[in-house]
């Protein structure tokens, strides 16, 4: 039997997972051209779409332990996103006012995949 929640879950998040690589994508191409900004910039457009990937791979998780391992690559991920956020923010090489939307939905990324997570493993 289907589990209808999960897939409506699955969907939502695949969505979502999605628009923030779109979202890191377009915001990596207007990043100056200095060499902290190039490097930085692969490190956050990686951990972003990789997000995206290893979350679309958690939903074609085969088990339980399997669909776990992708969600705790995911939440690293996700994590390694917000930290390249904040670092680009901090260092000033971008402007607050544009990674807000971002960072935050980073964050509520962060916060449901960790609950998922958790949530799992209380079951197991």
């Amino acid at each position: 039997m289907v589990n209808t929640e999960n897939n409506k879950f699955n969907e939502v998040f695949r969505k979502r997972t999605m628009n923030l690589a779109l979202q890191i994508i377009q915001l990596f191409q207007t990043l100056k051209k200095t060499e902290a900004s190039k490097i930085m910039g692969r490190q956050l457009l990686r951990s972003a779409t990789s997000v995206a990937a290893n979350f679309r791979a958690a939903c074609r998780a085969r088990s339980s332990a399997e669909y776990y391992s992708k969600m705790c690559i995911v939440i690293e991920e996700c994590d390694e996103t917000l930290f390249w956020l904040e670092l680009f923010e901090s260092s000033g090489l971008v402007q607050s006012q544009l990674l807000i939307n971002i960072k935050q939905e980073t964050f509520k990324l962060l916060a449901v995949f960790a609950k998922t997570r958790k949530s799992m493993k209380t079951k197991t």
